[in-house]
């Protein structure tokens, strides 16, 4: 009496197949978005300096960013306890453009100043939290002192 050979049901090769498919389609997607993420400046890297301060004689912050990464585009910066600055009449220096949108655009590999007035009162001699938001949706973080 002979055995009789028996594979896989088709079924079950069909579903081996997808998921082997599907694992290849993902490493191929993850590999080209890394590839175009770098060829396009790659992700965000804002990072805020240490001499950055606030002039607590006229609540006006002046934060010193170098960015190591792609463009960033900010649209909102909050000091707690004294609240958000006023953007949209930033000064800047460097490769940093103040938008007519009322964003602030920092350029890939540009080192400058955003000075802004803020919409509080800050005391000097203390120390704050501020706050980068980009559009992307990445918050930079950084402790700044006031100073009279």
């Amino acid at each position: 009496m002979r055995a009789q050979l028996r594979g896989i049901s088709p079924v079950i090769a069909t579903v081996i197949i997808l998921a082997v498919t599907i694992a290849i389609a993902v490493a191929v997607i993850g590999w080209i978005t890394g590839l175009f993420g770098a060829t396009t400046g790659g992700t965000e890297q804002l990072q805020i300096m240490p001499d950055s301060y606030i002039n607590a004689t006229n609540d006006t912050l002046f934060l010193h960013v170098n960015n190591k990464g792609g463009d960033v585009t900010i649209y909102k910066i909050a000091v707690d306890g004294v609240g958000d600055a006023d953007i949209s009449t930033a000064s800047v220096t460097g490769d940093i453009t103040v938008n007519s949108d009322g964003t602030i655009t920092v350029k890939a590999g540009a080192d400058g100043w955003i000075i802004v007035s803020l919409n509080g009162d800050a005391v000097a001699g203390t120390t704050y939290t501020v706050k980068v938001y980009t559009k992307n949706g990445n918050v930079f973080t950084a402790s700044v002192t006031a100073k009279s």
